[in-house]
């Protein structure tokens, strides 16, 4: 009987599990088999797909409109040959400077080993192969087409002729000689070129430049001048004059001597005047910007009328020619040029005296001028007629150890 009862308390225990589990699962909810996932790697190729799609559909059929300004392809072209023309002008330019450096250094080089000798080449068609002695200073006198009377009046007062000329340059070491350049239409019907040439032959005191006359073209004259003194004369000074000027050769020449040792000078009466923006005026400076603010004055420079430079800075520029700034004016141009440079100014008053009786009061009191001139008129005013007067009363009488033009 036990075994009954405990088979029959097996059982319904068993059932009693068999409900309890039904009923637990009629409460849980009811959740489905999760569905297959599409994996990461088929999505990213799917998409890289439909863009290439989209790209082939894209150039294929939809036409992009070119820019107003790119009406055709050939203006690519055209973007890439300036750029390519840019590219050549800027090594181009590092050619020029490299070359303009070596030209320098080797003029330097040059003028240090003559300098040691004493002596220097002449490159004359008359003097060729020879040597001689090394010059003091060889002076251009600025002058025009149109004056011919201003030439004749130094002729006859300050500027030796002839032999005497000649001998200034054998015993002092001095050359003087206007500087011209070339008339706009040159050619054997020119009457001016004519007229120069007769003139040239008659006192044979001219040096012509392969340079086009203009007022607004001193700074290139002058630039072409030192080029062509320089290849032509070797001196220690080289020195700019106008024709309206009246100079005393011999005082001149002391001043310069006694800087004669020093490589790098620049001579001359030192201003600073104001930068002129206003485009009426005869002086207006259309750099005026690079001064600063209005008002602003112009670096230090001597003025227009005598000033004198040393052979190295000669030949600097002359070297640099094609890449030196020319401002309006010819002597603030020349100053730039020698602005950045180690370069000792000489503030040298007596080269910018006045005419009398300014120069005749300064040589009374034992300070005779070397160069005389009309601040009123940059030069001496009128100077065909009034270059005689000025001479008789502003002569170096008492420094004469040179040959005049006057003596007989």
């Amino acid at each position: 009987m036990s075994r009954v009862h405990a088979a029959l308390s097996a059982t319904a225990l068993q059932e009693s599990e068999v409900s309890t589990g039904k009923a637990m699962g009629a409460a849980r909810p009811h959740h489905r088999a999760p569905p297959g996932r599409v994996p990461t790697r088929c999505v990213a190729a799917l998409c890289a797909a439909c863009f290439l799609l989209g790209v082939c559909v894209v150039n294929r059929y939809w036409a992009v409109p070119e820019p107003p300004d790119c009406p055709n392809k050939t203006n690519s072209g055209r973007s890439r040959a300036m750029l390519s023309q840019a590219q050549t002008r800027e090594v181009v330019i590092a050619l020029d400077r490299t070359i303009s450096d070596i030209e320098m250094r080797l003029a330097a080089a040059r003028a240090a080993q003559m300098r040691n000798q004493g002596v220097s080449p002449s490159d004359s068609a008359a003097d060729h192969g020879n040597m001689r002695p090394r010059l003091l200073f060889v002076m251009g006198i600025m002058t025009t087409f149109g004056n011919r009377r201003r030439r004749d009046s130094i002729r006859k007062t300050w500027m030796p002729q002839g032999e005497r000329l000649r001998r200034l340059e054998k015993d002092k070491g001095i050359v003087m000689r206007f500087v011209i350049g070339r008339s706009a239409n040159p050619g054997p019907d020119s009457e001016v070129e004519r007229a120069m040439d007769a003139e040239d032959k008659e006192y044979n005191d001219i040096l012509r430049l392969n340079h086009v006359e203009g007022q607004d073209r001193l700074p290139l004259k002058i630039q072409m001048f030192l080029s062509s003194v320089l290849s032509t004369w070797d001196a220690d000074f080289y020195v700019k004059v106008d024709d309206d000027v009246h100079v005393n050769i011999g005082i001149t020449r002391s001043i310069l001597a006694r800087h004669r040792s020093k490589p790098r000078v620049y001579i001359g009466c030192m201003k600073s005047g104001p930068v002129i923006a206003n485009n009426e005026s005869k002086y207006y400076e259309p750099d005026h910007w690079k001064f600063g603010t209005a008002g602003n004055n112009y670096f230090r420079h001597a003025t227009r009328q005598l000033y004198a430079i040393t052979r190295d800075l000669a030949t600097y520029v002359s070297a640099n020619k094609h890449i030196l700034h020319k401002y309006t004016n010819e002597d603030v141009s020349f100053g730039s040029w020698l602005i950045g440079l180690d370069v000792e100014h000489v503030d040298e008053r007596s080269l910018c005296c006045g005419i009398p009786p300014d120069c005749e009061w300064k040589a009374q009191g034992g300070n005779p001028c070397g160069a005389s001139f009309d601040w009123n008129c940059s030069g001496v005013c009128n100077p065909a007629e009034r270059m005689e007067e000025v001479h008789r009363r502003c002569w170096e009488h008492r420094e004469a150890a040179l040959p005049q033009a006057q003596e007989s």
